[in-house]
């Protein structure tokens, strides 16, 4: 890499990281998967027509808590070694702390993939009874969810299919966008400082 790519990198990476939006965002997503967990737990067996609704919200709950809790701590770190750095000229690993333990990306590559499987299983789950009883009938009482349950983990699908969506469109904007600029570019900011 060249210097001037190095820095525009390093650039960026320090207003991301220091950008409280992120932190306040991510603290966001982790009141989601925590209320996930809390209702699948409270309401394990509160829809017999659909039980794997009740565990679906537990175990996504907890897998995903763990998940921005990671986060949460990855950027925490981040922004120390950032505001600790120096503008980087070189390919020394020291200067790279952040390169050194590969281990927490596996980690958060492994719950990403699990993730998503459970939510593909959720819509399932959630979707293959889609209008269940809300109030147990009397001639079968095991044919009914109950409303509140259901109802979240149709709030709970929406949500993850609105945040893949703005995943997909912010990652179709940075491929574009990395399509379209050349290394000039760059070189025209090299050149401001």
């Amino acid at each position: 890499m060249t210097a001037g790519v190095v820095k525009a990198c390093h650039r960026c990476l320090s207003k991301l990281a220091s950008n409280a939006y992120i932190v306040v965002g991510l603290l966001f997503f982790l009141a989601l998967p925590l209320t996930m967990a809390f209702v699948g737990m409270k309401s394990i067996d509160d829809c017999p027509v659909q039980p794997m609704i009740p565990l679906y919200l537990l175990v996504g709950g907890v897998v995903g808590s763990v998940k921005v809790t990671l986060l949460l701590h990855d950027t925490s770190h981040m922004r120390k070694l950032i505001s600790k750095s120096v503008v980087i000229g070189d390919d020394d690993a020291d200067e790279y702390p952040w390169r050194q333990n590969a281990n927490k990306y596996y980690v958060q590559i492994v719950l990403s993939l699990f993730l998503f499987v459970w939510f593909l299983l959720g819509n399932y789950w959630v979707f293959s009874v889609f209008q269940p009883n809300f109030i147990a009938p009397f001639h079968q009482p095991q044919d009914y969810c109950r409303k509140s349950l259901y109802l979240f983990a149709v709030l709970v699908l929406a949500i993850s299919h609105t945040v893949l969506v703005l995943l997909l469109c912010c990652g179709i904007c940075v491929h574009v966008c990395s399509q379209t600029s050349t290394r000039d570019d760059y070189r025209e900011s090299d050149e401001d400082d």
